[in-house]
């Protein structure tokens, strides 16, 4: 087996389990913040979240195998390192960033939710100094 195409199915399979990985701990955290973001709304927060991790694969899985071509040539094991671990790295940067994205995302909408919460909620008079 020549070395170019050890290299494809290392980086390949190592993409994969990553972005299940990462997409499985995404789903299964991000469920909490979407119900709190839908207020209270499970079957809405289940429906984004699942749009969510469909729209994860398509990205990752779609970019690892747009970015799957190596040019150079693959004459020894320490050439194939040095790629994989560019293809790998770029990969797995992609992944902090999306992950990174979704948070700043999440937060977003829970302080707007908290706000609009706040902005319905009935007064509470314990709440009132005065009444301390």
């Amino acid at each position: 087996m020549s070395n170019i195409v050890l290299l494809y199915g290392l980086y390949v399979a190592i993409t994969i389990v990553l972005t299940i990985w990462v997409a499985h701990t995404l789903f299964k955290n991000g469920q909490v913040f979407l119900i709190d973001i839908f207020h209270g709304n499970i079957q809405l927060a289940e429906a984004v979240n699942n749009l969510l991790w469909v729209g994860f694969y398509l990205i990752n899985i779609g970019y690892a195998v747009y970015t799957l071509q190596v040019l150079d040539d693959i004459v020894n094991a320490r050439k194939l390192i040095e790629v994989l671990s560019l293809k790998i790295g770029a990969i797995i940067l992609i992944l902090g960033g999306m992950r990174f994205f979704n948070m700043m995302l999440f937060f977003r909408l829970c302080k707007r939710a908290l706000e609009d919460k706040k902005a319905n909620a009935p007064y509470d008079y314990r709440l009132n100094p005065e009444n301390l």
